[in-house]
């Protein structure tokens, strides 16, 4: 057989799989009518393992492939009888009633600010809301703690460094406190070496920052003798060393921030990454979505079975949504279970979109929308 007539074989059978399954999702349709009208809900895990586990055995040496391939098609089934059924009406009234404008040039706006005067997320924080008067916390925690007991309407913290990564702390407060990103900005960072007057760079043993900022410049770090202490935050080293009686110890930290507290710059952009960037989130306990939103962020955690962060994840995909960033973290009081945020690009705005997520607010155990806004 040639591979033409093999080519012809495999068209006739896909012409064959099609119609059966555009017939196996209008059975999809009557089972979700069926449900609606007997109170049963959408999703049934057990019913689902069952034909799973028959297809894989039926299926013999491509067991586990039909198993996938029918996983899918079960997930694409569900979000349909979401969709006829208008599922996760809750999620989509919070959506919709959301605020579309913030108040960027106000000057009467409570912004909580991570770390103190003369940080990157205080340059940040100018760059969104030139005209506030920010609040310093020392801690992320703090901040997160200040925005619940309602001290701001909004708080700016780092989230992730293109050389460092994710700032873990955010993310895990972030789950546990599901606040509203109403913003997202991102900023060059070039870091500065900086010590009080007449320290020369040979004189230096020890070097202070915050940790993501000794590890943007960990190359340089390593190949010189100093040691390296933790602050809260690159201004908190600087001032840390102005005050200190030390002759020998310096900080990382912006130029802004070696000026405010009177250090001299010893050296500039010794970053690994020339590039080297940070992304900062604006978050809120109210919920913002500009009409230029462009990014949606997530939270949910899943069920401790083989393929369910894939099957979920296929759903983005049969939505033609663009996946950015994934980002695991343990869930509290748990034997190895996980919590997972997501950021993919898209908008509410598109009804498919706001679809997928009212589905997987009914399907997925702790889901929380966590804001559609313009991303960076």
């Amino acid at each position: 057989m040639s591979l033409q007539e093999i080519r012809n074989e495999i068209d006739a059978i896909d012409q064959q799989l099609v119609r059966l399954f555009a017939r196996r999702m209008d059975c999809s349709r009557r089972v979700a009518e069926y449900k609606y009208n007997n109170g049963l809900p959408i999703f049934n895990p057990e019913r689902e393992q069952q034909v799973l586990n028959k297809i894989e055995a039926d299926a013999k040496e491509y067991g586990s492939s039909a198993r996938q391939l029918y996983a899918n098609i079960m997930e694409l089934s569900r979000a349909l009888q979401h969709d006829m059924l208008g599922s996760g009406d809750a999620l989509r009234q919070h959506i919709l009633t959301a605020d579309s404008y913030i108040p960027y040039l106000s000057d009467k706006l409570k912004i909580i600010c991570f770390g103190v005067s003369g940080t990157y997320t205080h340059q940040a924080c100018r760059k969104l809301f030139p005209h506030a008067a920010p609040a310093f916390r020392p801690t992320f925690h703090d901040v997160f703690t200040a925005l619940e007991n309602g001290e701001a309407d909004f708080a700016v913290v780092p989230i992730e460094n293109s050389s460092a990564g994710s700032v873990t702390d955010v993310y895990d407060l972030m789950l546990q406190y599901r606040f509203s990103i109403a913003a997202a900005t991102r900023l060059p960072i070039e870091h500065c070496l900086a010590a009080k007057e007449n320290v020369r760079i040979e004189d230096i043993k020890t070097v202070y920052s915050h940790e993501q900022a000794l590890y943007q410049c960990s190359d340089y770090l390593r190949s010189h003798t100093v040691s390296q202490e933790v602050c809260h935050s690159t201004a908190a080293a600087a001032d840390m060393v102005s005050r200190s009686d030390r002759n020998d110890i310096a900080a990382i930290c912006s130029e802004e921030a070696a000026q405010k507290y009177g250090l001299s710059v010893l050296m500039r952009g010794f970053q690994n990454n020339p590039h080297n960037t940070t992304r900062f989130l604006v978050i809120s306990k109210k919920l913002y979505i500009e009409p230029s939103a462009d990014k949606i962020s997530l939270c949910f955690s899943l069920p401790h079975v083989t393929g369910s962060l894939y099957n979920t994840l296929c759903r983005f995909a049969a939505d033609g949504l663009n996946l950015t960033k994934i980002e695991s973290r343990p869930k509290p009081n748990t034997d190895f279970e996980y919590l997972f945020y997501l950021d993919f690009t898209g908008t509410v705005r598109a009804p498919r979109t706001l679809s997928l997520l009212c589905a997987l607010s009914e399907e997925l155990t702790e889901f929380s929308f966590l804001g559609n806004y313009v991303g960076c």
